[in-house]
């Protein structure tokens, strides 16, 4: 395909970028505003040897994206607000399996039924304990075309990479968003490490080949068993003590000892910042605006803008407390992310929140008054 710009929406340009990954499984049930990505897959896959199911519902949605995964094929699912909810169980099991699977999340108001055709940024805290348990996650949140596409190939190469579930983030604003792109050459593509050893001597949870041992696809000789239990290396269940805390923590460290591979965020104009702004998605475009009409003004205003929500960027924020006196957190919701970048902040500086949740974004000159309000 001739490299050339086109016109993409933000839900159509996940699709596309997922099956340039080599995403060849999509189950999924349409719910505004993320239909368009089903539609796309359903229409697409087919023509690269991958395979679409609309299924009954949100749950059948992930178990079969799982077992997808097993079987060897890069899958996605793709969702909003109540779908979302719907998916938790499953998605704790592909946590506790450590299953790769990329589950997209076009977020819109809530709870309930809420506002099906408006944007929100309300699904933030439930990316990272909807599930229930201990259990650990990558979530990203791109805000520009080329971060959604390169961010939904990102999210493959990292659910492959840490044998973990991977969310990404969008809101109602950047799914049907319409911009010119240029699909991109440039990108790496990373698959799952395969065994090493023969079928008799592999255990998929052997934590002597590392954090992330190798993942072997069924059907293809090697035979173990799966299960939502605290399980041993060789994946049955297990009550031991030691090994359920040995496999805990070898879970979590293999996401949090990585985090210089993993961390992905972007920083605009925060070398002599006085006031900082932390801000993701849609809301991040906005505050980005806002920043340069304070610039404008004499303001000395700075955005961190976190693409990796979670885990969530911890240092940098603490940096931008060192920096400044006060940090704005503009987002569509009553207060989801400004709640880590308090703990982040540990009291060294003021952190307000810009919230709006009527089905409205947050327009820059609303955060322009708000950041002149507080100087």
């Amino acid at each position: 395909m001739d490299k050339k710009i086109q016109l993409w929406e933000g839900n159509h340009l996940v699709a596309e970028a997922a099956i340039r990954a080599g995403c060849r499984f999509f189950a999924g049930y349409p719910i505004t505003p993320s239909s368009e990505v089903a539609e796309y897959m359903a229409w697409k896959l087919p023509q690269v040897g991958g395979t679409f199911i609309q299924m009954e519902d949100e749950i059948a949605s992930m178990g079969a994206i799982i077992g997808a995964s097993l079987a060897g094929v890069k899958s996605m699912t793709a969702t909003s607000g109540p779908g979302f909810s719907l998916k938790q169980e499953n998605l704790g099991f592909a946590c506790i399996a450590e299953i790769p699977v990329v589950i997209l999340n076009v977020m819109r108001g809530g709870p309930s039924t809420g506002l099906p055709t408006h944007p929100s940024q309300m699904d933030v805290m439930q990316a990272r304990w909807g599930t229930h348990g201990d259990h650990w996650i990558i979530a990203i949140a791109p805000a520009y075309m080329d971060e959604i596409f390169r961010g939904t190939v990102r999210a493959f190469n990292l659910a492959e990479k840490y044998r973990v579930p991977v969310i990404i983030l969008l809101d109602e604003i950047l799914g049907h968003m319409h911009e010119g792109y240029e699909i991109p050459d440039d990108f790496e593509i990373i698959d799952r490490a395969k065994p090493d050893v023969p079928p008799e001597e592999y255990f998929p949870y052997d934590d002597s080949k590392g954090d992330v041992p190798p993942l072997a696809p069924f059907f293809t000789g090697y035979r173990y068993n799966v299960t939502g239990l605290n399980h041993d290396k060789s994946g049955f269940p297990t009550t031991n003590p030691e090994l359920i805390q040995r496999d805990m923590e070898r879970q979590r460290r293999k996401l949090y000892a990585n985090l210089d591979d993993i961390l992905w965020y972007d920083e605009y104009k925060l070398d002599d910042a006085e006031i900082g702004l932390v801000a993701f998605g849609s809301m991040g475009r906005s505050a980005q605006v806002a920043v340069d009409l304070a610039r404008e003004q004499g303001i000395k205003a700075g955005l961190f803008r976190p693409i990796t929500l979670w885990p969530f960027p911890e240092e940098k924020v603490q940096q931008l407390a060192e920096q400044v006196d006060t940090i704005l957190v503009p987002e569509m919701n009553l207060g989801q992310l400004i709640l880590e970048v308090e703990r982040c902040v540990h009291g060294k500086a003021n952190v307000e929140g810009v919230n709006k949740v009527g089905g409205l974004p947050i327009e820059p000159p609303e955060i322009l008054e708000a950041i002149k309000a507080r100087i």
